[in-house]
């Protein structure tokens, strides 16, 4: 699910499409491993349908909170640069979202764990001039290449404001030979 073409402004480009880090899956699949196997243990181990049932009903309620919704927030996560902000969106039904302007970007940062570092993936931590303050989006892939990234997208934004605007400014004066 790639972001929409249609919700950036004209002559915005995309640069950069993530989701968060594979490894935010390794946990909902060992539950759902350990899900059936153990469902399957205890559903064979007892003759008692009711049990059966019970075992049945908590399997399906531990893979639904533990399994399909991590992947599920997993899956509608993205991370987009664009050549002029930074966009964050997540939901399935209902939708979060937060743009931090390439112009407003004061700082860019990351952190990056033990387990970060073997698996590549860190915070990516965003100080603005907003009110809003800083962003902080985990589990980026490749957080080093963003942030170096996002430091050139920020420059090459500067260059592309001062350029346009630059001759806008100028006031033109009337020439009625007066």
């Amino acid at each position: 699910m790639s972001y929409p073409t249609r919700l950036l402004s004209p002559g915005e480009t995309i640069k950069y499409e993530l989701r968060p880090h594979w490894r935010a899956l390794i946990a909902p699949v060992l539950v759902l491993i350990l899900i059936a196997f153990g469902g399957t243990w205890l559903y064979f181990f007892t003759d008692n349908s009711i049990v059966r049932w019970i075992v049945l009903g908590a399997g399906l309620v531990f893979a639904v909170l533990w399994v399909i919704l991590p992947f599920l927030r997993w899956l509608t996560t993205q991370y987009v640069f664009t050549n002029r902000r930074i966009i964050l969106r997540r939901g399935l039904i209902t939708k979060q979202g937060r743009d931090v302007p390439l112009s407003k970007v004061n700082n860019v940062s990351f952190n990056q764990s033990v387990l970060g570092r073997m698996f590549n993936f860190g915070e990516l931590q965003i100080e603005s001039a907003n009110t809003d303050g800083s962003l902080f989006i985990q589990d980026v892939p490749n957080v080093e290449d963003i942030q170096r990234n996002v430091y050139q997208l920020q420059e090459e934004d500067d260059v592309r404001r001062r350029s346009s605007g630059g001759g806008a400014t100028t006031p033109v004066l009337p020439t009625d030979g007066t």
